[in-house]
């Protein structure tokens, strides 16, 4: 434009940036309220489209303002060029944060979804992320007029150097994909590895996986060790499982009566405490003639690896109890001993004591 500038023109370029900008502010309180609002339905995805738009909608209203406050002005054809360029490289910049975070949110609540528990992968995270931004980046540059072409061609040549420099992070990176892609082990399982290392998947990452023992301590495990290690998957193919607890009682007691006691304690264990699975039909197996007592197997069964114990500790207690209830001996193996003692004459005295011998045969 070949008109000069006037001081009217700046009232209106102020006034349209101003706007804007006060556009912009209106917006994003107008959308914190509407988030807190999404926040008590169920559906979780409106949560995070006004996420995407809170970080979208601001940028957009205040690079509106600056537009036509810069139309208003007598910008060179240069000048103006430029100014739009910048103005749409903000939006382009912005809108590929929020699609990103958006997007990765997506991934991560369909994760959450598909395994029921708080726990993530945090690997599709970040490619996802990964492939947004890169994508937003190539149509900003494609934007601004630079050729995207070398780009490309310049990073698969260096592709295969940074490859060779970066063997175990790749590797580590694809084993992470294979175990997620092929189920074997999710976000959530308890697993134990033939190594002895056992606790809940907390994450799988681009580099390792995360897994949480039972007291709380943190095992980091790369994804190539656990790719190729033996492990037990607790958790597959279902959740529930088999608990077997040993105890034994004397040969004097009727193994009927004992077996009708158990089944009854058994019975009550899985219907009060929790973690036990009331339809389930426990079992009593007798299985050894031992030193003083016959040997039995109770088969419980637990909603999951980790109730397991107080399922295990109920039934021992209310199992004692109920047994000293009914009279049924819990025996214990006994030696006798003994002891020779020698008197001045010669004669030698014998003294006979009985000794609880120690029990080293599994049991209540």
């Amino acid at each position: 434009m070949n008109r000069a500038l006037t001081l009217h023109d700046l009232i209106v370029a102020g006034a349209a940036i101003t706007a804007g900008a006060l556009a912009g502010l209106l917006l994003r309180l107008a959308l914190k309220w509407l988030s807190e609002r999404a926040r008590s339905t169920r559906w979780g995805g409106d949560d995070i489209v006004v996420a995407a738009l809170r970080t979208v909608v601001p940028w957009a209203a205040l690079a509106a303002g600056a537009w036509v406050g810069a139309a208003a002005l007598p910008l060179t054809r240069v000048v103006d060029r430029t100014v739009n360029q910048v103005l749409v490289a903000v939006l382009i910049l912005a809108a590929t944060i929020a699609a990103g975070r958006m997007v990765a949110e997506m991934v991560r609540s369909l994760a959450l979804a598909r395994s029921g528990v708080a726990a993530s992968a945090t690997i599709f995270v970040n490619i996802t992320r990964v492939a947004v931004m890169a994508m937003g980046f190539l149509v900003l540059l494609q934007t601004l007029g630079i050729s995207v072409t070398p780009l490309i061609t310049a990073l698969g040549v260096g592709g295969l150097a940074v490859a060779l420099a970066l063997q175990d992070t790749l590797a580590n990176l694809f084993a992470g994909v294979h175990i997620l892609a092929s189920k074997t082990v999710q976000p959530g399982d308890y697993i134990r590895l033939s190594s002895g290392e056992e606790g809940y998947v907390v994450d799988i990452n681009w580099r390792n996986t995360v897994v949480r023992q039972l007291s709380d301590n943190l095992v980091i495990i790369p994804n190539a060790k656990l790719a190729s290690a033996i492990a037990t998957n607790f958790h597959q193919p279902e959740q529930q499982m088999s608990l077997i607890v040993q105890a034994g009682v004397g040969y004097g007691n009727d193994l009927e009566h004992v077996e009708r006691v158990t089944l009854e304690v058994a019975g009550e264990v899985m219907a009060d405490v929790e973690g036990g699975i009331p339809e389930h039909d426990s079992v009593v197996r007798f299985h050894t003639f031992g030193e003083s007592r016959i040997d039995f197997s109770v088969i419980l069964r637990t909603s999951e690896y980790g109730e397991q114990y107080r399922i295990k500790h109920e039934f021992i207690k209310r199992l004692h109890r109920r047994y000293q209830e009914e009279g049924i001996e819990i025996s214990f193996p006994t030696r006798n001993v003994v002891l020779r003692q020698e008197q001045p004459d010669g004669i030698t005295l014998p003294h006979q004591r009985t000794l609880p011998a120690p029990d080293r045969t599994p049991g209540a």
